[in-house]
């Protein structure tokens, strides 16, 4: 038997296509020796200082809140929280179309069993320290000119550690389509001096 490996993915919570690839990776999780961990970056503090357009400025202002809330949420119960409260906020925000704000984070955090008082977290600095070194854990290895979603995993061979941004897919695969997609993507993501793939998108996320 194939021993199982830890895979790890950053996520901010208000990232579509960082959705759609961790739905992809739990469909991995059932076809391929490998557990998802979840983690948190952080959309806002990526974008720090850059020259933006008004409405994503905006989102980038409203951006602090959910993953203050995570990060809150993990020091409160433990990092293992995540998986369940991604899936809360995530349900929310992109298939119930929630506004970003104190009644999102209380119902997600009730969802998974943590404290909805939480929830205040979203408008305190008192986190941000947390957040901001559990940002850059996932960010270092790839470099700032990517978002989310980014993943580390295992190599090949078992040795070492991959880390890449992406896939940006959509609809996300399941079954052994999950797993195949993995086994390429791991495959290049792998391969000394490969930096990139990329074709223009022609199709929004696909929740379905």
């Amino acid at each position: 038997m194939t021993e199982r490996g830890t895979v790890d993915m950053w996520f901010d919570p208000i990232c579509p296509w960082a959705w759609m690839t961790s739905r992809w990776l739990l469909e991995v999780e059932q076809v391929r020796p490998l557990d998802v961990r979840f983690n948190v970056m952080s959309l806002s503090v990526l974008n720090e200082g850059r020259e933006l357009p008004e409405e994503y400025r905006d989102l980038m202002a409203k951006g602090w809140g959910p993953v203050r809330v995570c990060i809150a949420a993990a020091e409160a119960v433990g990092p293992q929280v995540l998986r369940d409260l991604y899936t809360a906020l995530g349900t929310r925000i992109h298939l119930g179309r929630y506004e970003l704000g104190p009644q999102l984070y209380r119902e997600a955090l009730t969802e998974v069993g943590a404290d909805p008082a939480l929830a205040d977290a979203a408008t305190s600095d008192a986190w941000d320290a947390a957040l901001r070194a559990s940002h850059d854990a996932g960010m270092k290895p790839v470099g700032t000119d990517v978002g989310t979603p980014v993943i580390h995993a295992p190599g090949p061979d078992g040795a070492g550690t991959v880390a890449f941004f992406g896939p940006v897919v959509t609809p996300a695969p399941k079954g052994e389509s999950a797993g195949r997609l993995w086994d390429g993507v791991l495959l290049v993501a792998a391969t000394p001096g490969f930096y990139e793939l990329k074709r223009s998108r022609e199709l929004g996320p696909i929740f379905d």
